[in-house]
């Protein structure tokens, strides 16, 4: 990864392959498709916490920090997913991982139905969280290695559109099920059970990637992949001819001098967006009564979903539009702007504070397609599993300590002070992306 913010690819200076640039085929939306899976799940999981932890807690009985740990546990096991998986995918490979990833969510999903304590539920849904951390670390990584690079950002960034989908799925039917009784909250958590089965079998027969293939050295099997998906055979032997020797890349080279700015950049920017979001996102209703919006005012919750989603598919043209540089930077100056009245002016009428809230929920919904788009550009083939799952991790464990945190800090220094402190964090990362961003938008992956 070259050092200056103008770099382009992490193979800068390399042929550009006509592997590169082969037409997108049938395959190619089909790996998008079942990476649909994780992106949607997360969502779905964060989206039925925020609105069951209420009915669960009343029904199991207990408090603040067992909500907070709860609303954190599946982002914990993100992080543990997401690093650990990355990991041993740069090293086994990528295909059976990125299947027994989601048989892992299937079976602790069904689990919730049966739970009798926030202990079971807490190591439940952890597990949920490992499973879909892996698919974050193996997802994009499979997407990014397999389509043309010409469709890459628009593929890469369609996955986060599937987040908000889950999300938005998750308020609809959670507010329906919550309202019918006690143990309704258990259908509720189970439900994520359904598509994780369907993915599973879905999946079955998804071959390995050909450039993973490559740096191991097993040319004939890269060659059978490229043959059987019915891809350019010329192109593929192009690639081969101008890949790099084979060796074994070390994962202490991900803070080594050549990668360190863009695993740096990587977890701060990456942070910086979905410490807010994770936060405020996972507590909505408490956020809403701050700044005048009661529990009963379902109106002002139905808009604020429909510009999550309205802000996910302006993100898609953003991305196609947009240098990978720019759209980070000027997002956060947006988001920063549209927050840092709720901190310093919190008892402005709600006719301000509302309409600024559904400019940072849009702004927020668009930026946060590059968190798919951006990781995977930015590493080797031979490190981009490890490097799309260390950033992955690293998110979630910002998001997890937001998470805990935030009904705390709104009870023990109140809701300016807290707004301030995420305000803060937007700030750090504008100054990272201004200083360290590179540009990334229709480099050829190594």
């Amino acid at each position: 990864m070259p050092q200056s913010k103008t770099s382009s690819s992490p193979s800068e200076g390399a042929e550009v392959t006509a592997f590169d640039d082969v037409p997108l085929n049938r395959f190619h939306v089909r790996i998008t498709a079942l990476t649909f899976c994780a992106n949607y799940s997360d969502g779905y999981e964060l989206g039925i916490i925020s609105i069951a932890l209420p009915v669960i807690a009343s029904s199991l009985g207990f408090g603040a920090v067992w909500e907070g740990l709860l609303g954190a546990s599946a982002l914990i096991g993100i992080f543990l997913g997401s690093v650990l998986v990355g990991w041993a995918a740069d090293k086994i490979g990528r295909q059976r991982l990125y299947t027994l990833d989601f048989l892992l969510i299937a079976v602790a999903s069904a689990a919730e139905f049966f739970v009798q304590d926030p202990v079971q539920l807490f190591v439940l849904r952890l597990l949920i969280g490992i499973g879909i951390g892996a698919d974050y670390a193996l997802g994009p990584t499979l997407v990014a290695e397999f389509v043309p690079r010409k469709y890459r950002g628009g593929l890469l960034a369609s996955l986060t559109v599937l987040w908000t989908v889950g999300y938005v799925a998750a308020f609809f039917l959670g507010n329906y099920l919550v309202s019918l009784g006690e143990d309704s909250w258990r259908w509720l958590l189970a439900t994520s059970c359904v598509p994780a089965i369907a993915v599973v079998l879905l999946r079955i027969g998804v071959p390995e990637s050909p450039r993973w293939l490559l740096t191991q050295g097993r040319l004939d099997q890269a060659r059978a992949v490229v043959r059987r998906l019915r891809g350019d055979e010329a192109a593929f032997d192009q690639l081969v001819a101008t890949h790099r020797p084979e060796r074994r890349a070390k994962y202490r080279e991900l803070f080594g001098k050549k990668y360190r700015r863009a695993t740096a950049f990587g977890a701060i920017f990456y942070n910086a967006q979905v410490i807010p979001y994770f936060a405020i996102y996972t507590f909505l209703p408490l956020v809403l009564l701050k700044i005048g919006i009661g529990e009963e005012d379902t109106t002002s919750d139905g808009l604020l979903n429909l510009f999550l989603l309205l802000g996910s598919l302006g993100g898609l043209w953003l991305v196609a539009k947009m240098t990978r540089r720019g759209l980070t930077i000027w997002s956060f100056v947006v988001l920063i702007v549209s927050m840092a009245p709720m901190a310093v002016w919190p008892d402005a009428p709600t006719a301000l504070l509302f309409p600024l809230f559904l400019v940072f929920t849009f702004t927020m919904s668009a930026a946060v397609n590059l968190d798919q788009v951006y990781p995977p550009e930015l590493f080797p083939t031979d490190l981009r599993s490890s490097g799309v799952g260390l950033l992955n991790g690293l998110s979630r464990v910002g998001s997890a300590i937001g998470t805990f945190l935030l009904p705390l800090a709104l009870d023990g220094i109140g809701f300016s002070p807290t707004m301030l402190i995420l305000t803060l964090v937007l700030v750090v990362g504008l100054v990272v992306s201004v200083l360290w961003a590179p540009e990334t938008k229709n480099a050829m992956l190594d």
